[in-house]
C-alpha cells in the first residue's frame, strides 16, 4: 500500500447521482477530476431506486408546482432549476443514448425499467470526460485553512487494491455523500459529521419518506397486495372523536408490517407528526369517488345478481380476495351464509367496511427503511448560483447532504442532477 499526497482540479466525495453528474460535468470542463467512493461500487443506492427501475424526475409540466413540492424551501431551487431542470435532464440522459417513457403521475423511468442502465450511462459519461474513480476510498476527515478546503484525508480499507490511504488536495471540493437513508447502501451520515467539525450548521437528519407499521395482526396476511386506486385519509382522536385530518388518493402496498408505496411515502411525514400528539388511523376507501347512495345500490344490484350464491364467493375487482376474507371476518359474518339470507344490516355494514376499511398507525419505520431523510446542512449557508457553501467557497454541495424534503416521484433525484450539475459546472479550474 502506498501512502502519498495526489493533487487535482475538482476532488469528489461520493459515487451516487450527484456526485457521478458533478464529476462528469467538471470533467467536461477540462479539469481533473477524481471521484471518492467509499463502497466497492458506484450509485449502491441509485441501484434500488424506483424499485429497480429508477425514477429518473417528474416530468410536471407545471414549473412553479414542480418546485411547490420541495415546500417552502423550493424556493431556493429556483435558480438551479433555471440551469438544469427537468427538461434539460431528460435531454441529457436522452443524448447520451437512455431513452425515456413518462408514466402516471408524470413519472419518468429509463424505457428499459433498469436502474443499472441509468448508473452504466452517468459512469460512461464521467469516463468519457476522464474522471478518475477511486473505489473503496474512505474520507476521514477534511483540512482547512481559514476559510478554504486543503485536502480530504482517507482511511485504510483492508483487501482494496487502489490507494485508499493519504491524502487528495483540490483547487476545489463537491461533497455528495447524501442523508441517512438506506444505511447499508453507504448513506450513513458521514458528510453531516465533517461539515459539523468545519462550523457549518446541519439540521438533524429525520426519515422523510418512509413506511408505516400497522398495529393489527392482520395486516401480515395481506403482505405483497398492491391496491392501485383508492382513497387513504387520516384520523386523529380529539376529544374523544375521530377527525379526519388528511387524506390522499393512489397507489399502495401492503407489507408484512404495515403499509409502503408512493402515496404512503408522501404522507408519511405528517402521519409521523400527528402520531405526536396521540392515536392515529387509517382508513382505506376502495371505492374512492363513488358515494355512499351509489354504492349501495351498486351492493343490492351485486347481490340481486348472486342470490344463489355464498357471499364468500362474491367477487369485487376493486377488493383483493384476502382483504374481503378479513372485512367478513372483522364483521363476523358466516362465509357460508346464502346471499338471499343476509339482512339488509349487513349489507350496509358491508358497504360502510369497503369505504372506511380501518387500521391503527404503529410507528413510522426507521432511517434503515427510509427512501430519503430531511435533514441536511443549513439551506441558508449555501449559495445557490453555483451550489457552493458561503464558509469554504471552494466546497460545494450537490444532492440529499443539502436539508429540502420531497416526495416520491422522482423529485430526489431531480435535486441530485441539478444541484451535481451546478456545482459541476461552478467549479473553477484556474485558482
Amino acid at each position: 500500500m502506498v501512502t502519498k499526497t495526489e493533487t487535482f482540479d475538482v476532488c469528489i466525495i461520493g459515487g451516487g447521482p450527484a456526485g457521478l453528474m458533478a464529476a462528469g460535468i467538471a470533467g467536461q470542463k477540462g479539469a481533473r477530476v477524481i471521484l471518492l467512493e467509499k463502497n466497492e461500487i458506484l450509485g449502491k443506492k441509485l441501484l434500488i431506486s424506483g424499485g429497480g427501475r429508477c425514477n429518473l424526475t417528474n416530468a410536471n409540466p407545471n414549473h412553479r408546482d414542480f418546485v411547490a413540492k420541495y415546500g417552502k424551501k423550493g424556493n431556493f431551487l429556483f435558480t438551479p432549476f433555471s440551469k438544469f431542470g427537468v427538461p434539460e435532464t431528460i435531454k441529457f440522459f436522452n443524448d447520451l443514448g437512455l431513452e425515456t417513457k413518462i408514466e402516471p403521475g408524470f413519472r419518468v423511468f429509463p424505457v428499459s425499467d433498469k436502474s443499472e442502465d441509468v448508473l452504466k450511462t452517468l459512469v460512461n459519461f464521467a469516463k468519457k470526460n476522464n474522471v478518475e474513480f477511486r473505489i473503496g476510498a474512505e474520507v476521514s476527515k477534511f483540512k482547512k485553512t481559514k476559510n478554504k478546503i486543503t485536502a480530504v484525508v482517507l482511511n485504510n480499507k483492508d483487501g482494496s487494491t487502489k490507494l485508499t490511504t493519504g491524502e487528495i488536495t483540490a483547487k476545489s471540493f463537491i461533497l455528495a455523500t447524501g442523508g441517512k437513508s438506506h444505511p447499508e447502501t453507504g448513506s450513513t451520515g458521514d458528510g453531516f459529521v465533517w461539515l459539523k467539525d468545519l462550523g457549518h450548521t446541519v439540521i438533524d437528519s429525520n426519515p422523510a419518506l418512509v413506511p408505516i407499521k400497522i398495529k393489527e395482526s392482520w395486516v401480515t396476511d395481506l403482505s405483497g397486495i398492491a391496491i392501485d386506486k383508492a382513497g387513504i385519509s387520516v384520523w386523529i382522536n380529539e376529544n374523544n372523536q375521530y377527525k379526519k385530518v388528511l387524506s390522499k388518493k393512489g397507489r399502495f402496498l401492503f407489507t408484512h408490517v404495515g403499509l409502503t408505496g408512493p402515496t404512503i411515502l408522501n404522507m408519511s411525514k405528517e402521519i409521523g407528526e400527528y402520531l405526536e400528539y396521540g392515536e392515529v388511523k387509517m382508513a382505506i376507501d376502495f371505492f374512492s369517488g363513488v358515494g355512499l347512495d351509489k354504492m349501495h345500490e351498486m351492493m343490492l344490484e351485486t347481490f340481486e345478481k348472486n342470490l344463489n350464491k355464498k357471499i364468500k364467493n362474491l367477487v369485487f375487482p376493486e377488493i383483493p380476495t384476502k382483504v374481503y376474507e378479513i372485512i367478513l371476518r372483522q364483521l363476523e359474518i358466516d362465509g357460508d351464509w346464502p346471499i338471499n339470507d343476509i339482512p339488509r344490516a349487513a349489507r350496509l355494514a358491508l358497504v360502510e367496511k369497503f369505504k372506511r376499511f380501518e387500521m391503527t398507525v404503529s410507528s413510522l419505520l426507521g432511517v434503515d427503511k427510509a427512501v430519503v431523510t430531511s435533514g441536511g446542512v443549513d439551506l441558508s449557508e449555501v449559495d445557490f448560483k453555483t451550489m457552493s457553501s458561503k464558509l469554504f467557497p471552494n466546497l460545494y454541495f450537490a444532492g440529499d447532504i443539502l436539508d429540502f424534503d420531497r416526495p416520491s416521484g422522482g423529485f430526489s433525484l431531480q435535486l441530485c442532477w441539478t444541484t451535481g450539475y451546478v456545482a459541476g459546472q461552478s467549479i473553477s479550474v484556474l485558482k
